[in-house]
């Protein structure tokens, strides 16, 4: 009997996602795994395995979800490990782009994760077990990117929902992390998960140098390694007492620590004026 925990894996037919299928197949841990093309999902994980369950799924679709959520539970009998990871890039200033690119922004990467946890937590919680792990990006902790508003704002929101999501389920046994990547060698810069804005204003000179470098220079020398991300994940899922928050990569964690600096010393700074408003 296969006693290893049972992941569900959004987002999986690429990047960190499609690496973290492939780690946990190879480990013997069983694996339902989400794509929005079932065709992509099974070409790039071909092998028949009986602990593999290939889903197609619509993520902003609830009964989609429901769907596919049941359909594990009836393969695998328990879900242990819920991973959001399915996400896109969206460039653009804020003044850019249009209501629409921003709201699609946000339906995928905030309300996706959130139709996942919506339909994945009654089993969770009726186990008294599980962990869910919200994948982030160190944009979630830092906005300070010229370009990148939106999509720092959905990370932001994530952020922002783990913790709540943290303290609701603590009593269920039940565990949240949110993660913030940094750079990782994936094809995340490039081809459908990343957007451009569909009208683009030249005088914004630091997006569009900004813009330039991820597109040109960033991707292909990105420094983390999307295989040692995806053990990072695994050994995440398997502490006992799991942070609710952690950065993953030497250059999320300097980022991290400069901003929990600049943040720290800003605040203290206007202490006065902070606490000036009090009867």
């Amino acid at each position: 009997m296969n006693t290893k925990k049972v992941w569900f894996v959004t987002g999986a037919s690429k990047g960190l996602g499609l690496n973290l299928v492939k780690k946990l197949l190879a480990g013997g841990y069983s694996v339902a795994a989400t794509s929005r093309n079932i065709t992509e999902l099974e070409k790039v994980i071909s092998e028949e395995n009986s602990n593999f369950l290939p889903l197609e799924v619509d993520l902003l679709n609830e009964k989609s979800v429901a769907a596919a959520v049941s359909k594990s539970m009836e393969k695998f009998g328990k879900l242990d490990v819920i991973v959001n990871n399915a996400g896109y890039g969206q460039l653009g200033t804020l003044e850019e782009l249009t209501d629409e690119e921003s709201r699609k922004n946000f339906d995928t990467n905030v309300f996706g994760s959130l139709n996942i946890i919506r339909k994945t937590m009654p089993y969770l919680r009726a186990q008294k077990s599980g962990f869910i792990i919200n994948i982030a990006s160190i944009g979630g902790l830092t906005g300070e990117f010229a370009g990148w508003g939106v999509y720092c704002a959905t990370k932001f929101a994530v952020v922002g929902f783990t913790e709540a999501l943290a303290a609701e389920v603590k009593e269920f046994g039940v565990n949240a992390t949110v993660v913030y990547p940094g750079y990782f060698r994936t094809d995340f810069l490039t081809g459908g998960s990343l957007r451009t804005p569909k009208t683009q204003i030249d005088a914004y000179t630091t997006a569009r140098q900004l813009q330039a470098a991820h597109e040109q220079h960033i991707n292909g020398n990105q420094p983390g390694d999307p295989e040692k991300g995806a053990l990072a994940l695994i050994e995440l899922a398997e502490m006992e007492n799991p942070p609710v928050h952690l950065v993953l990569g030497s250059d999320a964690f300097e980022i991290a620590a400069n901003k929990l600096d600049a943040l720290k010393n800003e605040i203290l700074e206007y202490k006065n004026l902070s606490i000036s408003t009090d009867y």
